[in-house]
């Protein structure tokens, strides 16, 4: 008989990476991504990886990296210590029974249960959630510098190597008409060789959303990401079904219960699935669920994460038959240090989901070590 394995170890570690450039939102302009990774080590031997990282300290959103970490620490791994970790789902039915709130750690946690127990299946973690229908997922490149020139040197760039031919512009800094001209500019010079997006990142007021709508539909953009703020979900109702350009919830999405409340008034044409804001997995899965219930659009979004978030995400957004928009799991490509052994394979405009067991990622824990905020 195989003794049961154990949970010996749940390690947060906090990883300040430095950004190819500056990454500029409406809410906070990043020259660096801290990555909150969790490992949790197990008495068989296996090693399991998740990722918690958010955007901008607490300008985005109610979690830091440091939050995440010391509440995992203090009060989520001490209930794993111990644990069974072949039964993840249990065990999160607990940390959620007793944890309120803390999406971000949650679904660090959450990964690092499921990679853990898909390498002990010798399973990608795909197969953990219904199993893929994909083995690659089309990118979204985002285009924040500030600059359009840049932009439009970074956007052509991308086309020649192949990379992304979906840009999605970072706006709100300015007056509407400004930004809107910046976004235009970009569209001419690219033409009909790349889809162009836009995320305001909750910038506009109902009104400015109107009328910014309507001259990005002239300039030929495919698509707005909450341009008001996420809790008025009145306001994107009434933007969604002035029906001038497709509307895409993104802050507006915690979970399951938001996901509900948003289809269920009809407030958006287009979900953008995010492990992270939904919770972890399950809950980013449950999103997809109400979104295909409700004759809605999924995109596959990112906060940004390094490639232990990245791959849960692509691994996960692998099992969605529906995936209209694409996703954007680019976070790797905008960091200037590797954590991988062996890259994620970006190409023809494409992320390749690999087929090993877990998430099919091998960190080098020795450049981890250099890069740890405490070394």
């Amino acid at each position: 008989m195989i003794p049961q394995a154990k949970i010996l170890a749940v390690e947060t570690l906090l990883v300040d990476v430095p950004t190819i450039r500056p990454h500029r939102l409406s809410v906070a302009t990043m020259n660096h991504q801290t990555l909150v990774l969790v490992r949790i080590e197990t008495s068989d031997g296996v090693v399991g990886w998740g990722e918690g990282t958010t955007i901008g300290g607490l300008a985005y959103g109610e979690e830091s990296p440091e939050s995440i970490k010391v509440n995992i620490d203090t009060y989520i791994a001490p209930m794993l210590v111990g644990q069974d970790p072949s039964l993840p789902a249990m065990l999160m039915a607990s940390v959620n029974g007793h944890i309120q709130g803390n999406r971000f750690a949650k679904c660090a946690i959450e990964t690092a249960l499921y990679d853990n127990q898909a390498k002990r299946l010798g399973q990608p973690l795909s197969e953990l959630f219904g199993g893929r229908v994909r083995d690659s997922l089309p990118i979204a490149w985002t285009l924040a510098s500030g600059d359009t020139a840049k932009d439009i040197a970074e956007a052509e760039r991308a086309l020649e190597l192949r990379r992304h031919n979906i840009f999605k512009l970072k706006i709100g800094l300015r007056s509407v008409k400004d930004d809107v001209a910046h976004v235009a500019t970009i569209k001419r010079a690219l033409g009909d060789m790349a889809s162009v997006r836009i995320d305001a990142n909750q910038a506009w007021s109902v009104t400015e959303a109107l009328e910014g709508m309507a001259m990005l539909a002239d300039a030929g953009v495919d698509m707005v990401e909450q341009p008001i703020i996420a809790s008025d979900k009145a306001g994107l109702q009434r933007l969604t079904q002035a029906n001038i350009i497709p509307i895409m919830a993104d802050e507006a999405l915690h979970g399951p219960r938001d996901a509900f409340v948003v289809a269920s008034t009809q407030a958006a044409d287009i979900f953008a699935v995010k492990i992270n804001q939904s919770g972890g997995l399950r809950g980013a899965a449950d999103v997809a669920a109400i979104a295909r219930s409700a004759n809605i659009s999924l995109y596959g979004g990112t906060m940004l994460e390094g490639a232990v978030g990245t791959m849960a995400s692509a691994q996960l957004f692998s099992t969605f038959h529906d995936l209209a928009w694409g996703t954007e799991l680019f976070g790797p490509l905008l960091l200037t240090e590797e954590i991988l052994r062996e890259p994620l394979q970006y190409r023809d405009f494409a992320l390749e989901i690999p087929r090993r067991p877990g998430l099919g990622i091998d960190l080098d824990e020795e450049k981890l070590a250099r890069l740890r905020r405490d070394r």
